[in-house]
């Protein structure tokens, strides 16, 4: 390259013209090709003046070498006049390392506990823009094959909390703005992305996607009136006065919504957390009365009619004022059921949906944030309902959504602080919310008390651990452990796919569960191997030696936790990671020869 490159003023032995001698177009084109990296211009920037020229860290070739290599950052930068293009590379190239060293040092620090609150505290201090971090983030979980495992778990938690950050953020932002300034669609959004934080999620997309379904409406309503002034191309900024110009454009929202694209409310499955989403509203078109209304209430806005949301029991509605505009009677007001295809009914009708008369506070508007509330409200009692995520991720996000609304409420601050104590994780994080509480509600000082003692209990169980413990096959009182680490197995009574993570010489439960589990009706009873497993509907459980056997079609288990225990899915059983491999030093050699012997017998 050096010598391509200082082809000196005779164009080389050969007559060849070096790269200085090229005309400026086609050196720049060489230069922009992709075949060269980083470290291959900055070497041509230094063999002579007009190569360092062409090599300027402000000029397109430096722009273009950080755009091939990360292209999805060009984002950020709405003016490229007077950027640094090599800065730009070498900062994000240092945030990738720092990212690296993070992701690695996380296995380490955390692989025997959930990621404690200050766990983050490198994160919070990092000295690059955090864009640059989330990148490389996303660059490790998005390696292509079986390996990397462990990276990409540690990878997607990080992640998911600084994106969580971010959003809780704007969340506050949003929630200071004036009542006026607060979109009802917008709300929804935050929430979603909240509960939703590695998913490519954002108002913008979400608003195009509201926009194509109104102007689908707008050509429904241009058939039945080619005057209407819904139709002009200002709509939505000037309300529509009069009643039955109104009345049409409901009319053509209904049409749309629940004829053309049959949304309909999900009776079959109305407690699946994916209804109180809007982007899988408008993904799967259905969901539940407040998703539906917020849907129903924008749409109806961008088009000159105002309705306003109801917190009606049970059953969230939207009024549309038939009377004198902010008339306080009940009975000026026709009610909107979106989650029943737009069905307009009286206040009579409004009871007879519910089963039983309501007083008349329960049909007055509420602003953004009560909504907001109502929705939060309806996820925290989703997270409460859900038994097979035993990290209980959408109680903790909603009530994270929900504190940050009302920071001084103590039923939900109490709740928090239960939570994380039933887990085990966060113990400083329990003492900081209980304090919290005691100061707003000294009444409370008997179960503050209570957590307080037994938080302090395990913060000092925790100093005095003095690590894992390693289990060895080659003791006497494990010879009866027939299966290893990383195995993929499956349940013979149940039929469920898993993969072993872990494993005692006998039943290592207390009495209460054995009990309950029944494990005295096996044949073996407790007094036999039992396994810590992953199953693949993403539970763990605690399965006896007797009810496991090999998988003959061995597959990856989908399990959230994989990659805290494995670094790769071979195909036919899992390489446990450095950390579990020190727990269990001797299953390695075992896994990898009782899968030869398995499947490669079965091929023959």
């Amino acid at each position: 390259m050096a010598a391509a490159a200082g082809g000196g003023g005779g164009g080389g032995g050969g007559g060849r013209p070096g790269l200085a001698e090229l005309p400026g177009e086609l050196l720049e084109l060489i230069l922009c090709c992709g075949v060269l990296g980083a470290a291959d211009i900055g070497r041509v920037a230094c063999t002579c003046r007009r190569l360092r020229d062409a090599c300027q860290p402000r000029g397109k070739v430096w722009r273009e070498c950080f755009r091939l290599r990360w292209p999805s950052l060009l984002k950020y930068y709405s003016h490229t006049d007077g950027v640094s293009w090599l800065e730009e590379y070498k900062a994000r190239h240092n945030a990738g390392l720092e990212a690296q060293r993070i992701v690695a040092s996380f296995s380490k620090r955390f692989f025997s506990e959930h990621v404690p609150c200050d766990g983050f505290s490198d994160i919070e201090t990092l000295g690059c823009p955090s864009h640059f971090f989330e990148d490389e983030l996303m660059c490790i979980l998005n390696m292509e094959g079986r390996k990397g495992l462990t990276w990409k778990y540690y990878a997607k938690k990080i992640l998911y909390f600084l994106r969580q950050q971010n959003i809780l953020k704007n969340l506050k932002e949003y929630l200071q703005r004036p009542t006026d300034q607060q979109s009802f669609l917008e709300g929804a959004v935050l929430i979603d992305q909240y509960c939703n934080p590695l998913s490519d999620i954002c108002l913008k997309s979400v608003q195009a996607q509201v926009d194509d379904i109104t102007d689908k409406v707008r050509k429904v309503l241009r058939t039945k009136n080619a005057r209407h002034p819904s139709l002009a191309s200002k709509a939505g900024e000037v309300l529509i006065p009069e009643v039955e110009l109104q009345r049409q454009v409901l009319d053509a929202m209904n049409c749309v919504l629940y004829e053309q694209l049959k949304y309909k409310g999900n009776e079959l499955d109305y407690y699946n957390s994916l209804n109180s989403y809007i982007h899988q509203v408008l993904i799967r078109r259905t969901g539940i009365p407040i998703s539906l209304s917020v849907l129903y209430l924008t749409i109806a806005r961008q088009l000159g009619v105002k309705l306003e949301p109801v917190n009606f029991p049970s059953h969230f509605l939207l009024r549309w004022c038939q009377g004198k505009e902010g008339s306080t009677d009940i009975f000026d007001y026709t009610y909107i059921d979106a989650f029943g295809k737009g069905k307009q009914l009286t206040v009579k009708e409004c009871e007879y949906l519910i089963g039983h008369h309501v007083t008349e506070e329960f049909y007055g508007v509420v602003t953004s944030k009560e909504v907001l509330q109502r929705m939060v409200g309806n996820l925290l009692n989703l997270g409460k309902r859900e038994s097979t995520d035993q990290s209980y991720q959408l109680l903790r996000d909603s009530l994270d959504l929900y504190l940050a609304m009302y920071p001084d409420n103590v039923q939900h601050l109490m709740l928090q602080a239960r939570l994380y104590f039933h887990l085990g994780i966060w113990p400083e994080k329990v003492l900081d919310i209980l304090q919290h509480i005691q100061a707003l509600d000294p009444s409370q000082h008997g179960a503050v008390g209570y957590l307080v003692q037994h938080t302090l209990e395990h913060i000092e169980r925790r100093k005095e651990e003095v690590g894992p413990e390693v289990k060895h096959r080659s003791d006497e009182k494990h010879k009866e452990v027939c299966f290893s680490i990383g195995l993929i197995m499956k349940h013979k009574r149940y039929g469920y796919n898993c993969v072993i993570y872990g494993w005692d010489p006998a039943c290592m439960m207390g009495h209460e569960w054995i009990r309950n589990m029944n494990v005295h009706s096996l044949p073996h009873g407790p007094h036999q191997p039992f396994y810590n497993v992953l199953v693949e509907d993403g539970s763990c459980r605690y399965a006896a030696q007797e009810n496991l056997e090999y998988n003959s079609e061995p597959r990856e288990i989908p399990h959230p936790d994989i990659g805290r225990y494995f670094s790769e899915f071979t195909g036919v059983h899992y390489l446990a990671n450095t950390e579990l491999e020190i727990r269990y030093p001797e299953d390695l050699e075992l896994t990898r020869a009782t899968a030869q012997k398995i499947y490669s017998s079965g091929k023959e």
